[in-house]
Order: C-alpha cells, then structure tokens, then sequence
C-alpha cells in the first residue's frame, strides 16, 4: 500500500482559543466541504466531540454515492485534534489538524496521509486532484467564515 501526503496551511486571525471551537462542531463540515460532493452528516446531533468520538457522513465523489466514518483518535483542544477514516473510499485516511499561535492570529495546518485502492491508475489524475481542490475549497470558506480584522 502507498501512503500519500498532503499537507496545507492557513493564517487565520483569531488564536487557537477562540478558533478551535468551530473546528470542534462537527456540524461546521457541512461549511468547509465542497458543494459538488453532496456531503451529509448522518449521525445524530449533537456530537460530543472527543477521543473515540464516531461520525457518520454520506457524500458522492464523482458522482458514486459513499458512506464515510471517521473516528477521532486525538483530541487535545485548542491544539490539535486527529480523525481517521474507519470506513470509506480510502484505505487510509488519517487528517491531522493543529492550530499554532502565529502573529496574533492562528496558523491551521492540515497533515493527510492516504491511500487509495489501485494508486498505481487514480491517484495522480482523480485522486489528487480532487483532494487539492477539496482544501482549496476549505481554504476559501475558512478565510470567507474569518476574514482578516482592520
């Protein structure tokens, strides 16, 4: 199995304190995802976020209905926080979120390391670039959600 990296990073102009609580609610995906993915949450709100917290989406990647469940394997608030894919289209996917301090406001970064079924055909024409364009969108909305203050 081949594991892929991504990794993105934002300045956003809150610190972590004040930033983490909308990364905390799991009902603020539905902000960050793109629309053409048809994201849905279908576990029952509210969601206590926590280690070993389970949640449940559907969504279509091109097109193909997926049910997707991700564990949080860490939760160290309002510093980082871990998930896995427990169940989805990946054979590993595990999503690193930390938020750094940073010139009065925030660095949020985002570390994914992944593997996909057949690598060897889709990663490099449908997977990565569905993945960069995926936190493109996320990166977009999150500077929409928290502009930079006068």
């Amino acid at each position: 199995m081949r594991i892929r990296e991504f990794s993105a990073e934002l300045w956003l102009p809150l610190p972590p304190e004040e930033l983490f609580p909308f990364f905390a609610n799991a009902a603020n995906l539905d902000a960050l995802t793109p629309p053409w993915l048809n994201f849905k949450i279908v576990t029952p709100p509210p969601i206590a976020m926590r280690e070993g917290a389970l949640i449940d989406y559907r969504l279509r990647v091109r097109g193909l209905p997926l049910r997707w469940r991700t564990r949080i394997n860490l939760w160290q608030p309002p510093h980082r926080f871990v998930d896995e894919q427990i169940r989805g289209p990946y054979r590993q996917w595990i999503h690193e979120h930390t938020f750094e301090a940073r010139d009065g406001g925030t660095l949020a970064r985002d570390q994914v390391s992944y593997a996909v079924p057949f690598d060897f055909l889709v990663h490099r024409w449908l997977v990565r670039p569905d993945v960069e364009k995926i936190f493109g969108y996320r990166a977009q909305e999150l500077r929409k959600q928290f502009p930079k203050r006068p």
